[in-house]
């Protein structure tokens, strides 16, 4: 009876435990939690300051007892014990009780090791979950997407967060052949970084980097290219400096980022048996996540690819959404959840 009753009033949910932004989905309620994959904490004594919108405020911006982490780099778990502490934070700003937390499911790049699942699911554990599930990134974003992946028909995702990129093909509840690149948004910040670095000797920031990526960035020409400003220092006297940038100066920084995530769709369309790639030729391939949202992407990649590319809906919370179905179907999703063998 005390079973039943504790399910009864149990919160199942999912999480899209992202590089760049951590989503929380509640059964019932839908998408309660979407903020930036941060966490600021007192230095000596790992109390919590800030966590999601009000941590990247601080990023950059902090004195010496406070520090600003960025728990999760590449899509996996950097920081375990911050990681934990960031999953608890954002559980309460979702109003749930940890005692009454049921099943989790959490998305896994489909390319992390036995290790790193272990880590993610223990993470979801410590963090009050009873009932802790894997699903890759990739096929949690087809069913958020509305794909129809129980059929035997090809379907191919490219999800762009901002650790890395995920390349999938789905067929009958499986991945048929994935590619997964630790390529993705926080590349590109840093390419931009890196970019002004070498070419005006100017020391811009991430977040100045990822404003510019969103605001002016592109993959292919714009009809008409855009101007910004971006502050940053001068390395060589030292003092803020203020320059004029243009659509092109950024498209240039990004390309080779681009390039990689381009070369690596053309290596999973070759490596697709025919009769799926014949599929991929009539569906097309289908963009989600954050680097979906950069100008022109898919564009560049129709140019490269000449096939089909469609930017799905709400890109951002694909998988989120993804997560929310499995979890109102867990019986008939059961195959593409990712079964962890604990060790020992």
């Amino acid at each position: 009876m005390g079973f039943s009753f504790l399910n009864f009033f149990s919160s199942d949910i999912g999480i899209d435990l992202g590089t760049a932004n951590t989503l929380i989905y509640v059964k019932g309620r839908g998408i309660v939690v979407n903020e930036p994959s941060i966490i600021a904490l007192e230095e000596n004594s790992d109390k919590v300051i800030a966590v999601g919108d009000e941590a990247r405020q601080m990023l950059g911006r902090t004195h010496q007892d406070i520090v600003t982490i960025r728990p999760l780099k590449d899509g996996v778990i950097a920081d375990f014990e911050a990681n934990e502490i960031m999953i608890r934070e954002f559980i309460k700003k979702a109003n749930i009780n940890r005692m009454m937390l049921g099943k989790i499911v959490v998305c896994v790049p489909s390319g992390i090791t036995e290790v790193e699942k272990r880590a993610v699911r223990d993470s979801a554990e410590r963090a009050g979950g009873r009932e802790a599930h894997l699903v890759a990134e990739a096929m949690a974003s087809a069913i958020g997407v509305g794909l129809d992946i129980q059929e035997p028909i090809g379907n191919m995702i490219v999800d762009i967060g901002g650790g890395t990129a995920e390349i999938a093909v789905i067929s009958l509840n499986g991945i048929v052949h994935h590619t997964s690149i630790r390529v993705g948004g926080d590349e590109m910040n840093q390419a931009i970084i890196h970019y002004f670095k070498k070419n005006y000797n100017l020391l811009i920031g991430e977040k100045s980097a990822e404003n510019l990526k969103c605001d002016i960035g592109s993959a292919a020409p714009l009809e008409e290219e855009l101007v910004t400003e971006v502050k940053g220092r001068d390395l060589v006297d030292g003092i803020p400096k203020t320059i004029e940038v243009t659509s092109e100066q950024i498209r240039s920084a990004l390309n080779d980022s681009i390039m990689t995530i381009v070369d690596a769709i053309k290596l999973s369309l070759e490596r697709t048996p025919p009769e799926l790639a014949s599929d991929i030729l009539d569906r097309g391939i289908i963009l989600t996540g954050g680097g979906a949202l950069l100008m022109n992407l898919d564009v560049r990649i129709r140019e490269e690819t000449s096939m089909p590319i469609h930017v799905a809906e709400d890109p951002l919370t694909c998988v989120a959404r993804g997560c929310g179905t499995i979890l109102d179907n867990l019986d008939r999703f059961e195959k593409v959840l990712l079964k962890q063998r604990r060790s020992g």
